[in-house]
């Protein structure tokens, strides 16, 4: 299929998505405070919100990309974002920290699920040769969401009560969000309803069904699932190693918005050499990457070896998220994408929730968190070989 000039519109609408819904689950950090003196609430408990947004949106994202490709990516990302918006005002109303476990953890949550997966599967179908720089320029909204909403947050939060200022990111959710969810638009090969002809050509690729019994796609979960708690393990613990040192509190949080950094210029960068390279074999080379960053980060006694780390881990582990798209539309086809990627994100869910607890019982246990990396690095390596392999093989033909 010919790339067409509206192709960039998507790639664009989905980065101003995505910079919304990861703006707004990082923004967590900047209402913390506020949260943990208005409900009297222990860091623990307070801490569960952001957690139970996250598994929302991991597992089911699958079904934001199955509503995707059965109405399309504006429909549900325009509900996902009027949710977020919903979550948000509701949470500025609430009088109990069960309260915001619903309108924040649940809602949030749930609304994320409907933006995240819809928005980044519809831009592959849009391009051959260079879906991979497509994908990363899109993905990295991420990024730049993270960096920039928190701090705009944080900002706000100062004048101004926190209940007034969630108000005004739910007006600001509602307003940009629906805006760049308007512009988001179906490839014309996947215009019609999947396995249906459309002016634009016909939707090839396999099903959600025939994926899932695809051993290609089977190895490639598992390498997910394998990879997602050497990827969240820095978010929880790269500070408190920071602070082992005896470092400053502001460097030991500044470390987090660092690796935010790095994951922005991998999610822009690597999309180039992805396309040029291959972007299986750019996966293997970014899982290397990112296993040798750990390597880095056991070997660190001060603030430039761990500043080199945040941002060599951030470049590689957005340099993986990026890839993730492209490669199933590279294997299964753009037929049930959006389902496919919502699908094989699911995998994270249990590494964001446990990783970091394993690598903490790991430290309490050795001193140090390499052991549980090495282990999980490595087989989730293996296992996305296999999965090249087998493609190459012909087993993810369609």
């Amino acid at each position: 299929m010919k790339e067409t000039p509206y192709a960039w519109v998507v790639v664009w609408a989905t980065f101003v998505c995505l910079a919304l819904i990861f703006g707004v689950s990082y923004s967590f950090a900047a209402f913390f405070e506020s949260f943990a003196a208005e409900f009297s609430a222990q860091r623990a408990d307070v801490s569960w919100i952001f957690g139970l947004s996250g598994f929302v949106y991991f597992v089911l994202g699958a079904g934001g990309g199955m509503l995707a490709d059965r109405f399309g990516p504006r429909v549900v990302c325009s509900a996902g974002m009027a949710l977020i918006a919903l979550g948000l005002l509701a949470t500025s109303w609430a009088t109990s920290l069960m309260a915001v476990y619903v309108s924040y953890g649940l809602l949030v949550g749930l609304g994320i699920a409907l933006v995240y997966t819809p928005s980044i599967a519809s831009v592959q179908p849009w391009f051959t040769t260079r879906r991979g720089l497509a994908g990363g320029i899109a993905s990295s909204g991420v990024g730049a969401g993270t960096l920039l909403v928190p701090v705009l947050v944080a900002m706000a939060i100062g004048p101004m009560p926190w209940r007034e200022a969630m108000q005004l990111l739910a007006l600001a959710v509602l307003v940009l969000g629906l805006l760049a969810a308007g512009l988001l638009r179906r490839a014309p090969a996947v215009q019609a309803a999947p396995g249906a002809t459309s002016a634009g050509g016909s939707a090839s690729g396999l099903t959600l069904r025939e994926t899932l019994r695809n051993p290609t796609f089977r190895w490639l979960y598992l390498a997910t699932v394998l990879a997602s708690p050497v990827m969240f393990i820095p978010f929880a613990h790269v500070s408190a190693s920071a602070r082992d040192l005896g470092l400053g509190e502001a460097f030991a949080v500044g470390l987090v918005g660092l690796i935010g950094v790095g994951s922005l210029v991998g999610r822009f960068a690597i999309g180039l050499l992805a396309d040029r390279l291959g972007r299986a074999q750019t996966l293997v080379l970014m899982q290397l990457s990112m296993g040798a960053s750990y390597v880095l980060w056991g070997a660190a006694g001060g603030q430039a070896m761990l500043v080199l780390f945040a941002l060599w881990f951030g470049l590689s582990y957005g340099s993986i998220v990026s890839l993730l798209p492209a490669i199933c539309m590279d294997y299964f086809g753009g037929r049930s994408v959006a389902s496919v990627v919502g699908t094989l994100y699911s995998g994270a869910a249990l590494g964001n929730l446990l990783g970091p607890v394993l690598a903490g019982a790991a430290f309490d246990w050795s001193g140090h968190y390499l052991g549980v990396m090495a282990v999980c690095g490595l087989l989730s390596l293996c296992a996305t070989w296999a999965s090249r392999q087998m493609k190459l093989s012909g087993l993810a033909k369609y």
